[in-house]
């Protein structure tokens, strides 16, 4: 909400109108329903659809890419509910542009458009709602593979460990060179006395880093939820695990219990968790302060790099220094371990 010279204020309220004159009650319209990590699980089983509107932030892009992981993930609580962008300034266009990239990447099976519905004008919007209420959200072609299986458990880290590194990666990607690299870097973690923080998946990169630090002989914890379990399993040899209940407070653990973050290539859902880890940098969160986070930018066998177009889209809505970037595996350590050092000479 930027005053009476905000280009999408006229847009905005129109859509407000017609929503409210539509029979929809509203939340967050004047900023009175703050939606918090440790909240928006509850405010998406409140509602019964979502719209965005115009001047995309990244708490914006943040809550839309949760939705779409949700979709992605089969989350109960996202059964039928349209989502709706307006728009009408192509501020969403940079956001939708990661998307299709990771879609050719292949960490993104699901074309966007079917999900997260675009409308050039409000009266769209109400159209497109309607039009979805009636024939659904659409299957994103993800089946179950078992039960929901696993506890909460504790191994304590050894003393003489550096610190938790937290590796964001796919769990769906499999071409063996991104295994090789996932596996190469949870081995890493281990011999240089660094835990390993994942997301507790069996399958895909996520698995791999897994497999090496365990491999490795390293602390390896990870955190995951009941319905994505189902989807993806539990891998062996975890230290520690954290069983929760939904992807937020998920994310909420697994950056309690980390002092440095790895974005290995992925899809929605490491969207997602970078963008988190950039919207507590700008807001001081103590849950972040110190703690670097590095982006592995790796090319594939055509040269292109992975994170291109989310580097590009983030070097204009985050601060230098809020993340660095390693183009080769063999970078990353040091980034790590450069981070840490930083953090540690800050006077408490």
């Amino acid at each position: 909400m930027l005053g009476t010279e905000d280009p999408g204020r006229a847009v905005r309220a129109r859509l407000l109108y017609l929503l409210f004159g539509a029979g929809w009650d509203i939340y967050n319209s004047n900023g009175d329903q703050i939606i918090t990590l440790s909240n928006i699980e509850r405010k998406i089983v409140e509602a019964d659809c979502f719209v965005f509107t115009p001047g995309a932030t990244l708490e914006d892009m943040f809550k839309a890419i949760s939705i779409f992981v949700g979709y992605q993930t089969l989350d109960q609580h996202l059964s039928g509910k349209p989502t709706v962008i307006l728009n009408t300034d192509f501020s969403w266009d940079p956001f939708f542009s990661v998307l299709d990239h990771l879609n050719k990447m292949g960490t993104i099976k699901q074309d966007h458009r079917d999900f997260l519905l675009t409308a050039g004008t409000p009266e769209a919007v109400l159209e497109t709602l309607e039009l979805v209420r009636e024939k659904g959200v659409p299957d994103p072609g993800r089946h179950k593979i078992g039960e929901a299986k696993g506890t909460s458990f504790d191994t304590p880290i050894p003393t003489d460990y550096v610190g938790n590194v937290c590796v964001f990666c796919s769990a769906t990607l499999e071409d063996p060179a991104y295994l090789a690299d996932g596996r190469e870097l949870g081995r890493l973690l281990a011999v240089n006395r660094l835990g390993c923080v994942s997301g507790a998946g069996r399958s895909g990169i996520m698995g791999a880093v897994v497999e090496g630090s365990v491999g490795a002989g390293g602390w390896t914890a990870g955190s995951n939820v009941p319905h994505i379990i189902e989807l993806e399993g539990l891998p062996d040899g975890l230290s520690s695990f954290w069983l929760r209940p939904d992807i937020y407070t998920r994310m909420e653990v697994m950056i309690e219990n980390s002092n440095a973050f790895v974005i290995f290539p992925g899809g929605a859902g490491t969207v997602q968790e970078l963008l988190a880890l950039m919207i507590f940098k700008r807001q001081e969160n103590e849950l972040m302060a110190g703690k670097p986070v590095v982006i592995f930018n790796r090319p594939n066998a055509a040269g292109v790099r992975f994170w291109d177009p989310l580097i590009d889209l983030l070097s204009g809505m985050c601060q230098p220094g809020d993340f660095v970037v390693a183009n080769e595996l063999a970078d990353i350590l040091p980034a790590i371990t450069s981070g840490l050092a930083k953090r540690e000479a800050v006077p408490v």
